[in-house]
């Protein structure tokens, strides 16, 4: 089969495995705030994110913040970004079909585009065969089955994937707008935006050092505009909450109404650490957990192989989720960008046995994630963890 046809076939076989998963734990779920069980495949998939999805599908975002009692500022649509949806309402106003099935159906056609796009992203640095036991693991991985549900990651995934292979092509033009809908996707536009940042200067320190005396305002090349192009692109949804409610946090404030707690970059890990560790140990903890992840990104292994763009991504988007990340459930879907990590780990071993096992897990770690997360299981305390 040509290329593109062997990533379909492996994204397909993916998404049918987790169809099955869906479908059976649907029937087995106890009734939930959606309604009453089972809810059918389509229902099922479009539960917990995908109501405040459908929200923004069905009336867009409110003019005024809702607050609680105490008022701070309550759950609301504008912590769910509006490319989805919009393409999801362009769906539904030209087929009249419902929410119910033009979303997971733009969710799992996203999934397939996004499918190519990784795959001749990884074939950049890696051999053909390498590349497509990549997609493998990133298709079968533990939350893979969310690129079928009615949420944004396929989209955001694809667009990503998309940019991340137009940079390493040299294509910055026609990056930009894949950039500019990729920051109205999902809220990755800030760590996208310093990965940039530092390639630059990485790159303009490296034409420092070779030529002394070329004067400064020729470091200002087309990597220095895209940067800046994105941090305008990174800041343009929190600039339109500003705009529509009138209050400069609107976005922020809203982010951390699910936190119930203010915004101080880092806390809510030592929070946790705190939490299962104790507070003389839950520092170090967070300390030991960063340093793991360091010598990680850091072995041969890692950095022998992603090219140093990709490499910087994954540095920022990590730096992101530790000081602004607060940890819960949802952690492992957001971890989602992070998907070039698929390519080193498929690199580390040709052994076809070592390969099947990393598909293999991936794909009976579904069963856990929709089982224990997507399922509406109520706390003594009242809510659920959602995934």
């Amino acid at each position: 089969m040509p290329w593109w046809a062997q990533a379909l076939t492996i994204w397909m076989v993916s998404r049918a495995w987790a169809f099955v998963i869906f479908a059976v734990v649907d029937r087995q779920a106890p009734d939930g705030p959606w309604g009453r069980s089972p809810l059918g495949y389509l229902g099922f998939v479009s539960i917990w994110d995908g109501t405040w999805y459908q929200s923004v599908h069905d009336h867009g975002y409110p003019d005024e913040l809702p607050r609680g009692a105490s008022g701070t500022v309550a759950e609301n649509p504008w912590a769910f970004y509006p490319l989805f949806p919009m393409v999801v309402r362009a769906v539904t106003a030209w087929t009249g079909l419902p929410w119910a099935v033009c979303a997971p159906t733009v969710a799992l056609v996203a999934g397939f585009l996004a499918a190519v796009l990784i795959l001749r992203l990884f074939q950049q640095f890696l051999s053909h065969a390498t590349a497509l036991w990549a997609l493998a693991v990133v298709a079968f991985g533990p939350v893979s089955p969310v690129f079928q549900a009615a949420y944004a990651e396929s989209l955001h995934l694809a667009l990503l994937a998309g940019v991340l292979l137009l940079l390493l092509r040299g294509h910055l033009l026609p990056a930009a707008p894949l950039i500019l809908l990729m920051c109205l996707t999902r809220p990755a536009g800030v760590p996208f935006a310093a990965a940039l940042g530092v390639f630059w200067v990485v790159r303009s320190v490296s034409a420092v050092r070779r030529r002394r005396h070329r004067p400064w305002w020729r470091l200002l090349d087309r990597w220095f505009w895209l940067a800046l192009w994105s941090c305008a692109c990174a800041l343009l949804w929190p600039g339109l909450a500003w705009a529509v409610t009138g209050e400069p946090g609107a976005y922020t404030d809203t982010e951390t109404a699910w936190r119930a707690t203010a915004l101080v970059p880092f806390e809510p890990w030592l929070t946790l650490g705190s939490r299962f560790f104790g507070p003389a140990l839950g520092w170090l903890a967070v300390l030991v957990a960063a340093g793991a992840f360091a010598l990680l990104i850091t072995t041969r292994a890692v950095r022998g192989v992603l090219p140093s763009l990709l490499w910087l991504w994954v540095v920022c988007y990590a730096v992101y989720l530790a000081a602004f990340l607060h940890p819960q459930s949802s952690t492992f879907r957001l971890l989602v960008p992070l998907f070039v990590l698929a390519g080193p780990l498929a690199a580390v071993s040709d052994s076809r046995a070592f390969r099947w096992t990393l598909v293999i897990v991936g794909a009976m770690s579904q069963i856990v994630w929709i089982g224990y997360l997507w399922q509406w299981s109520p706390l003594p305390g009242g809510g659920d963890y959602p995934p």
